[in-house]
């Protein structure tokens, strides 16, 4: 095992820099990425998770950070991605009582944005990333890179940057294309349940 044979503390920063770079690879890539989760979601698992867009989780689902009964600490950005998703108190609950949450309880924390039967995630997830691939490239990507940093600034910050990234997104001709096509009446009308 890699981490057990670890000889210092640096080849222990070295090893989690590459989970780091790794993992930032999916979050801040060139097209979302959706997770189908099933069975234990442990750990690095739930780590990986994380950093994914959209997770779709079946039942079977479950959700542990065992680190504290292992004497070791989230390695691959966990401690920065899963409070935002989930809130702190609920990590460190999760990392030191070793508390295990359900594939309900995690999706109600907010691990999860959709919850279907064991064996439906990847049609679930299949459906979910053809619907992100008809999206204007530009917009998947700002909504990837620049909505959490804008959700992360100060509002005056936030709010400016919201403004650039609108006005560049705006004058793709992609949009202008669809925009012509909204008000002309031509564009897919958006149902309850979408």
């Amino acid at each position: 095992n890699e981490v057990a044979s670890q000889t210092d503390a640096f080849q222990g920063v070295l090893h989690s820099r590459l989970w780091h770079s790794a993992l930032e690879e999916i979050q801040f890539g060139r097209v979302p990425v959706v997770a189908v989760l099933h069975g234990a979601v442990v750990g690095g698992g739930l780590e990986l998770a994380a950093s994914t867009h959209i997770r779709v989780a079946e039942r079977s689902a479950y959700y542990a950070l065992p680190e504290g009964q292992r004497g070791i600490f989230l390695g691959g950005g966990g401690s920065m991605r899963l409070p935002r998703l989930v809130g702190l108190a609920r990590v460190q609950d999760m990392m030191l009582t070793g508390r295990t949450l359900g594939a309900e309880d995690g999706q109600a924390a907010g691990i999860s944005q959709y919850l279907v039967e064991d064996g439906e995630g990847m049609a679930k997830g299949m459906e979910l990333a053809r619907k992100m691939a008809a999206n204007a490239p530009l917009t998947n990507f700002a909504v990837m890179h620049a909505l959490p940093r804008i959700a992360e600034s100060d509002p005056a910050a936030g709010l400016f940057t919201e403004s650039l990234m609108a006005a560049i997104a705006e004058t793709s001709p992609e949009a202008k294309q669809r925009l012509i096509d909204f008000l002309e009446k031509r564009a897919a009308k958006i149902k309850p349940g979408d």
